[in-house]
This record gives C-alpha cells, structure tokens and sequence, in this order.
C-alpha cells in the first residue's frame, strides 16, 4: 500500500514539474507568440525520445522570500534523446519559471548534461529564452554561468555545441551562445546584447529598441554573431536538426553517410558556359555549387553576413564535406575582414569534425582602402590563412576564374598543403590583373611610347597569353590537373575517395596562437 502512495506522490510531482510555471505563465508565454521549454523539445527530438534529467530539482535560495516559491525543474528542462535516431542532449530554459533566470541550481543541471555529452560523445543543443542571473541569488548565479562557460571552452573542438536563440539573451548570458559553434535565431521574439536599452540610452543617449540593438536580423546580416535566422520556432528547430544531419557525433567520428541517389559520374554540362568571357562580368557562385553537390542540397551558413564569400554544408555522393566559395556576385568576391573571419571560423569547425573541405575559388584579391587597414584586414586575412594551413581534413580547391595575389595564397593554395588543386581552362592565376601588372611592369615603356592606349593594350594581351591561364602553374605543379568544368562532380567525389583515409598531424604543441 505504501509503494502505491509513493507512486502516487512521484506521479503528482512529476505532473506538476510539466507544467513549469503553471498554466497562466505557460498562457502568458504562448500569448507572445512564444512556444515552451518543452514544446521547443518536442520539436527537437524524434518523437517519444526525450529523457528527462532532474526533473524535480527545486532550487536553494532561502533570501526574499525565495524559500516559499519553489518550482520542480527550477527554470530549466535537460536532458537528452535523439535526432534522426541519433543521441543528442538539450537544455531549454523555462521561462514560465522566474523568467528562466539562472539560478545555482539551473547552472548545476546544465553542466550536468553538458558533462554527460562529453562523456559519451554527443552533440549538445543549449535552447535560451532567459532573464539573465537571478538577481536574489547573487554571486551563486554567476558562479553558475562561468562553470557553463567552462564546459563550452573544454569541450569547443571535442563535441558540436548549438544554441538557439527563442527569447531574451542578454548580459553575461550571451557568452554560452557566442563560445559554440552554431548559433540560431528566432526572428520578433529573441534578442542578444551586453547591455541593453536603457542602459544603452543611459550611457550613451542612443534611443534603440531590443530588436534594432540585438533581434535576429541585426546578428544575422550586420554583427555576424547568429548562423541561422528563422522567421518561425518551427523553422528553427527543423534547421537544427537538418544540421546535426550533416556532422559527427564527435571529434573521433565521421559525419553520416546517407545513401546518394544523384549519380556520382553525372555531367553538368551548364557549368561548361559558366564563367563568362568577360573576366570582369559577375556570376553566381552558388549556382555551381548547387549543380556539383548531390541533389543540389546546399545548407548555407552566415546566409545573409559577408556575402561575399560562400560557406555552408552539403554531400558529395552521400558524404558530408564543407563547402567555402568566393562570390563574383557580390563585391567581385574579394576577401576583407568579415569574409575572412566568416570561413576562417567555419574551416577551423570543418577542421575538428573531421568534414573535408571543398574551396571554390575566384578571388581578385583582398579588399583595398584605408577602412579595410584601420578595421586591421592583415589580422583577420591571416585568421583564414591560419585556419587553412592549420587544417588536416581532406582539403581540395576548385580555381574557377581568377586567383590572384595574397588572396590567391590563402585560398587552399598547393603550398597551405591543399590535397589536390583543380583549375577550369577559365582560371587565371597571377599576383594581379593583367592590366594593374602591365602598368607597374611595362609602366617606363608605356611612357615612353608614342601611342600609350595601344602600347598598353598589346601588353596587356601578351600578359593575359602567358598569366591569365593555369597552364604555367600547372606547369609548375601547383595545381594538380586542369578539368572541363562539367565533370568536376566527378572529380571531386574521386579525389574525395581518395583522401579518405588521409592522415596528417601539425607539430606537437599546446595550442597555436591564431592572430585574434
């Protein structure tokens, strides 16, 4: 009969922990368009997956009148199911629950599953919708927001960590969010910032809402804080796990395969009219990307931020790789700062998980102007070189037009121990364009002539006979064979094959020091 009263009493505190705030606070939540802790969860997980970890842990404040408020959970649903079949762990805070405020409590139930999911080595999904530290309970809170940052610094590189963006995030919380690896954001009802609106205004006398100082569509195109911007949780959450989809459980696992049926050997005879004969005539980057990989799925990254350059994920014969692409179409697709630190970062991921790298490359050169060198573009231009030269995933480049210069160098060239470089009949590959080189090297002849224009022109063409093609360095063997263009899916999946069992280390060594 007592078994039956215990089951009875679990059964009641359990009901209870579901309901979080309670059914008001779960209106209240729902009244602003917002879904709840576990609701997020649900469409997270495979359905009927999810486990729950501490589901009936109160927290242990005992000032203001804290001890007569407790609720099972204490702000924070974790624990771990799975995504396509796969394990995956989550934490979503609960914002029926003191506004999802991070209390000692809170802080103890995520490094838990975060510890957890190291342990085992699985993906761990942070969902946020917070009030920041709970304000009664001092130091504790932010005693237990730092041990969370801890754990995203030792298991950064170790196992993929996501975070969500659903509600406010603002103060030291926005730190978790910015130390993993892939940020999503919720358009209208979430916002990152250090500090918010009234301060801004107190300090600065800057007039902002929390949307234009830290919504989604801020951090998705002008701060380039957030990956993913989603107009719906739904959307968002389904973006999560196309995600998780396409990368490893850990460091010492490979990505998914999933069965290709887009035939491997399929010619693309489009890409063969592609580049057009003008060299200075835009393109779209993109299209080539979507007629190479399999079934033209590419899941873009930093969509709407540097769109100067391309990077995303996609598969190749059924085989996650990563993809970074300069884009003619916007800004001739020179590197600068932003574009830089966008593949730099997205390399350096690729580079953990163990995700080969496919680089399509048509690159003028770095962004000129004194707003690039004061904004300090020779740091973040080195983050991508660093990032690339670092790397011993399979690393392979497509030169499709123009690789000029420094940019040229830093783009998977042979010599950042790119595996194999593949060159259309279209790339030209010098230290610049043929008539800035003309000008400098032929610039005493040139003045001298009587007729400069034609003069010009005929070096001009003359540099283009012997520069503006990849013969001479292929020559040389820094690119590894000259392709027709249609075929190149089929290049890539074989070199890809080939490199399968790659293996190459960097010197031991603590850590390096990439230019920050």
């Amino acid at each position: 009969m007592s078994n039956e009263r215990d089951l009875l009493k679990l059964k009641a505190r359990a009901e209870k922990a579901q309901m979080g705030g309670g059914i008001k606070a779960i209106e209240k939540q729902h009244a602003k368009g917002k879904l709840t802790a576990r609701e997020r969860i649900d469409l997270l997980f495979d359905h009927d997956s999810f486990e729950e970890i501490d589901k009936l842990r109160t927290h242990t404040c005992t000032d203001f009148g804290m001890e007569n408020q407790r609720f099972y959970g204490d702000g924070v649903v974790t624990g771990f199911g799975t995504v396509d079949g796969r394990l995956v762990f989550v934490y979503s805070f609960d914002f029926t629950v003191f506004g999802g405020t991070l209390s000692k409590t809170v802080g103890e139930k995520i490094t838990k599953v975060m510890e957890m999911a190291a342990k085992v080595g699985a993906p761990v999904v942070g969902i946020n919708d917070s009030g920041g530290a709970r304000i009664q309970e001092g130091v504790e809170a932010l005693a237990g927001y730092t041990s969370i940052f801890l754990r995203n610094i030792l298991y950064s590189g170790v196992i993929p960590q996501i975070s969500a963006i659903v509600g406010p995030c603002a103060g030291g919380a926005v730190y978790s969010p910015a130390l993993t690896d892939f940020i999503f954001m919720v358009r209208k009802t979430a916002y990152m910032f250090l500090t918010g609106p009234k301060v801004v205004e107190e300090v600065t006398h800057e007039k902002v809402t929390a949307e234009e100082l830290g919504g989604a569509d801020v951090h998705g195109k002008k701060s380039g804080v957030t990956h993913f911007t989603m107009d719906t949780e739904q959307e968002l959450f389904e973006g999560i796990r196309t995600l998780i989809g396409f990368i490893p459980q850990n460091n010492t696992e490979n990505s998914p395969v999933i069965p290709c049926t887009d035939d491997p050997k399929r010619i693309c005879s489009e890409l063969n009219s592609i580049v057009p004969e003008n060299p200075n005539k835009p393109y779209d980057m993109k299209d080539v990307i979507t007629k190479i990989v399999d079934n033209a799925n590419f899941f873009e990254v930093h969509k709407d931020w540097a769109q100067n350059i391309i990077v995303g994920f996609a598969r190749l014969n059924g085989k996650s790789v990563g993809i970074v692409a300069n884009q003619p179409k916007v800004m001739a697709g020179v590197l600068d700062s932003n574009s830089s630190v966008k593949a730099a970062r997205f390399v350096r991921f690729c580079d953990c998980f163990n995700i080969p790298v496919v680089t399509f490359e048509d690159v003028p050169g770095f962004l000129p102007g004194t707003a690039q060198e004061f904004a300090g573009v020779i740091d973040h231009g080195a983050k991508l070189l660093y990032a690339y030269g670092e790397a011993t995933v399979p690393k392979i480049t497509v030169i499709t037009r123009k690789a000029y210069g420094g940019a040229y160098c830093v783009m998977n060239s042979k010599q950042l121990r790119g595996d194999m470089i593949f060159a259309w009949p279209s790339a030209e590959i010098a230290v610049m364009g043929a008539e800035g080189a003309c000008k400098i090297i032929f610039a005493k002849e040139i003045a001298q002539a009587e007729d400069k224009e034609k003069m010009l022109a005929e070096k001009i063409e003359d540099y283009k006979e012997r520069f503006a093609n990849p013969y001479v360095a292929y020559d040389k063997g820094f690119i590894d064979r000259i392709t027709e263009p249609a075929v190149t899916r089929f290049k890539l999946i074989k070199a890809l094959e080939m490199l399968k069992n790659k293996r190459s280390s960097n010197p031991p060594k603590k850590h390096g020091n990439i230019p920050l």
